[in-house]
């Protein structure tokens, strides 16, 4: 099969080499063939050498690398994509009796630009941020379900919210009712046809595990609770008060299912539907523990600053209210604000709020959620664990 050629300027090969798995569109010098949107297209360098084979769009990342070999991409391709990934991931020990949700393929982490694949017990939930992708969207759902060696029942794309197609979400393959899953032995409804991304946060499972160990005997604030993972950890582990906070009226419901769903426990919990940073920046209730979880501030560099200052407010608030010897977790998933950035944001507000604050743990995204060392833009989960003296 002969593939659209995208020649690149001289120079602009290097990320190439490099593995990058993006190129820009200022990169290209000229496109021989005809490149639509979410075709597979080969990447030359201005002699005309092969570099590699990916999915090409009109915008400023042009085309996304899937292999650096020539190699054809077909289905054989993504069988043996897939193979590997359940690979990585049966060795990561996903999934076991106490945990059957994981993320199957992250990205540019796992090789596949544009693609997001979680795993929620029977269901495999496909959600495309690539023209390329959406489009081979019933090749990726038949290689899941040919390679997951008989445990998956369906799979389910969610692609439509993500890449503005009209129609919703639906069963690529197959179909299933259950929409409970286990996470450490805790048991979660999961909403992936209308939930935010796939349905749940799986990227917090170890950081909700580490939780954990803070709660017991504890009042605790889960803010940005989404559908209350942080809340469910806690309450199981022994806190006496939990209060679990979002501005969303249908993310509060699935919370307080949740909870229910995991008695017993000792604890009380109540849910709030409230606008967080101005809910706290009003309370007076005194807590042991705060969680700190918000959406993603910033999505693009020109809102970085502004995400920055919100960041800011936001954990000086915490610092300032928390009880002596308090522990908060607080979390950046904005790719666009990193490590140092954050630590240096929180490092700021704690000056602001005039605590003494230590470091207990640094955090990020769990295994199944892999970083490619030549991609760091995939590292976009960042938190610390601090003690507030």
């Amino acid at each position: 099969m002969a593939y659209p050629i995208v020649t690149l300027k001289r120079g602009k090969e290097r990320p190439v080499l490099r593995f990058h798995p993006w190129i820009f569109s200022g990169a290209i010098a000229e496109i021989i063939g005809d490149a639509e949107d979410g075709a597979l297209v080969e990447v030359r360098d201005n002699f005309d050498n092969f570099l590699a084979r990916g999915h090409y769009q009109k915008g400023s990342i042009a085309v996304r690398i899937l292999s650096f070999v020539e190699e054809r991409l077909d289905a054989t391709f993504w069988n043996l994509k897939f193979r590997e990934a359940f690979a990585r991931r049966r060795a990561m020990g996903f999934p076991d009796e106490k945990t059957n949700c994981f993320r199957l393929i992250h990205g540019e982490g796992d090789g596949l630009p544009g693609l997001i694949v979680d795993v929620y017990a029977d269901v495999a939930v496909v959600q495309c941020h690539s023209i390329g992708m959406y489009k081979t969207r019933e090749v990726i759902a038949q290689a899941i379900l040919e390679e997951a060696g008989g445990f998956l029942k369906a799979v389910f794309d969610k692609s439509a919210e993500s890449m503005g197609k009209q129609g919703g979400n639906s069963f690529l393959l197959g179909s299933s009712e259950n929409r409970t899953v286990l996470e450490n032995g805790h048991q979660f409804l999961v909403d992936f046809e209308t939930g935010q991304k796939t349905g749940f946060f799986i990227d917090q499972r170890d950081n909700r595990e580490l939780l954990a160990k803070y709660c017991q005997g504890k009042k605790v604030l889960n803010t940005f609770c989404y559908t209350g993972g942080f809340s469910v950890y806690a309450l199981k582990a022994g806190a006496k008060l939990v209060h679990s906070v979002d501005a969303s009226k249908k993310a509060i419901e699935l919370t307080i299912e949740n909870v229910e769903l995991n008695k017993p426990f000792h604890g009380e919990h109540e849910a709030l539907i409230e606008d967080v940073p101005e809910w706290l920046r009003q309370q007076k209730s005194v807590y042991d523990v705060i969680v700190l979880d918000p959406p993603a501030f910033a999505k693009h560099q020109d809102a970085r600053h502004r995400a920055v200052q919100a960041y800011k407010r936001l954990n000086r608030t915490a610092i300032e209210q928390i009880a002596p010897n308090g522990i908060l977790f607080t979390f950046s998933c904005s790719q666009v604000v990193d490590r140092e950035l954050f630590r240096n944001t929180v490092t700021a507000a704690a000056i602001e709020a005039g605590r003494k604050v230590s470091i207990l743990h640094q955090l990020t995204q769990p295994a199944d959620h892999p970083v490619s060392i030549y991609h760091p833009e995939g590292e976009y989960l960042k938190g610390l664990v601090l003690l507030i003296h």
